[in-house]
């Protein structure tokens, strides 16, 4: 017969700590007898007898530790719940499973029993919101085209590389000639740059000082107006007052990865008006970026 598992914590390894003792369980908590994975019903009622008994000790002492990482050990399950609604990144789940752990102890440390509300409805929203965190921390905004994640690596290595060789930020046609690409596709890379962000899309200009620094020596003009762009949000703004069409244009462009007739067939234009119309926009954020301070 399989021992339940309010029957494994109220008279196996986890009794002494309900007693007061601080022995150590040889369990893993959160999945019974069998390895069954455990009721949420049953994790509920062992974690409010566990946040009673974490109230009533001392911080910092042993005993509290013991407890603490017991909840933590106990309530994994709701990590691993959570991390299935982002099945589809199985490439990250590591890192998923582990943001969503900081998440998870951020919950038991501020978690109340006299709060009225049960553990798992206050962890939830803070375990979820680290795991977003880390996608809206380290990924693009918008699908950028490989090729032009590619290339933007590959300009800020060439970057570092000139401005180490000519004591200055290199043009955009020096960086263009080393990479023996046009200096339309070094503007591209950069436009595309403002897809990915190591800080929130809507982080206000200027949050991170290490940002600005890159972005400024990165972008690739020799000009002192540079010195005013603040982080990797620098282009938003000037994308954002282009006009419609222009703006779905690069959208289709640069987020979509459409070729110039497809846009052309979308729009109802020719390829070469399209063609035109990019190159004026690219030049017209080229401009922008040399005069805004």
């Amino acid at each position: 017969m399989t021992v339940g598992f309010q029957e494994q914590v109220t008279t196996g390894a986890v009794a002494p700590l309900l007693s007061g003792s601080a022995a150590i369980p040889s369990a893993r908590y959160g999945t019974a007898a069998g390895g069954r994975e455990t009721p949420v019903s049953e994790i509920k009622e062992v974690s409010r007898t566990l946040f009673r008994r974490l109230a009533a000790l001392e911080e910092g002492t042993g005993e509290y530790q013991y407890v603490r990482g017991t909840l933590i050990e106990l309530n994994m399950t709701l990590v691993r719940f959570a991390a299935k609604r982002f099945s589809n990144h199985a490439d990250q789940m590591e890192d998923i499973i582990q943001v969503g752990t900081i998440g998870l102890i951020k919950a038991v440390d501020r978690y109340d029993p006299d709060y009225g509300t049960e553990f798992v409805t206050f962890a939830m929203p803070t375990i979820v919101g680290e795991m977003k965190r880390f996608f809206r921390d380290t990924s693009w905004a918008v699908h950028v085209p490989r090729r032009l994640q590619e290339l933007r690596i590959d300009l800020a290595k060439t970057n570092d590389l000139l401005a180490a060789e000519l004591d200055r930020a290199p043009t955009v046609a020096e960086l263009a000639a080393r990479l023996e690409v046009s200096e339309e596709e070094v503007i591209e890379a950069q436009v595309a740059a403002n897809a990915h962000t190591a800080s929130s899309i809507d982080a206000q200009i200027g949050d991170e000082e290490d940002e600005g620094t890159a972005w400024a020596t990165r972008i690739g003009f020799e000009d002192p107006a540079l010195e005013g762009i603040e982080n990797l949000n620098a282009l938003k703004p000037l994308i954002a007052e282009l006009p419609e069409r222009e703006r779905a244009i690069l959208s289709m462009r640069f987020g979509a990865d459409m070729t110039q007739a497809a846009i052309g067939a979308e729009l109802g234009l020719s390829q070469m008006h399209i063609s035109r119309l990019l190159s004026t926009t690219l030049n017209r954020l080229r401009r922008r970026l040399l005069t805004e301070a």
